[in-house]
């Protein structure tokens, strides 16, 4: 994204690029980034217009836990704010994406501290945040504790305290238990519950 006169543009090299990634044409693509800035005059989502999008987008659940990680997943270049391109790149992969490309965006969900692997404090924080979100009320589930060591466990093949982005991957990918079902419940906030 661009900047002329001040005011954000989406520069033909942004365009092309969300286009091919997300199937639209690039007129559609502009569309969309007109639609953007009619809410975001400056080209910039700031936290407090995500937590009021997430609650739009999710009534029924309590999203505030969870809001700072999925920002998170959204703002990949760390600013604090998610321009048009970060929104898309990640709304289509997270739609549209292959299984691979979903996990890495969903890795930084788990990365709290974004340096590049998860330790078990931040698989710790994350299953509190998440188990909040999804307000167990079966007894018979397994502790947070539990959950957030056994993931942690498959997830981390070499045993080196933490997980990187390849054994994230792998793990989810491998069918690994508790890695499968955090994963499932995460993305489960991004898809409407109405949908099924």
């Amino acid at each position: 994204m661009g900047c002329k006169n001040g005011k954000p543009v989406l520069r033909p090299e942004d365009k092309e690029a969300l286009a091919k990634a997300s199937g639209l044409s690039q007129d559609e693509v502009e569309v969309k980034f007109e639609a953007f800035l009619k809410d975001h005059p400056d080209g910039k989502l700031r936290k407090k217009d995500f937590r009021e999008m997430m609650s739009q987008a999710l009534p029924k659940k309590d999203s505030s836990k969870l809001e700072k990680h999925v920002f998170r997943i959204y703002d990949t270049n760390g600013d604090g704010y998610i321009d048009f391109v970060e929104f898309m790149v990640v709304f289509y992969c997270l739609s549209d994406g292959g299984p691979e490309d979903v996990l890495q965006k969903l890795f930084r969900v788990f990365d709290v501290n974004s340096d590049g692997s998860i330790s078990i404090k931040e698989m710790q924080r994350l299953v509190k945040d998440l188990y909040g979100l999804l307000k167990h009320s079966d007894p018979n589930q397994a502790s947070k504790e539990l959950i957030a060591k056994t993931a942690f466990s498959e997830m981390d093949q070499n045993k080196d305290g933490l997980v990187s982005m390849d054994e994230f991957v792998r793990a989810v990918l491998g069918q690994e238990q508790f890695s499968k079902m955090l994963t499932m419940n995460i993305m489960s906030i991004f898809i409407d519950d109405e949908q099924s």
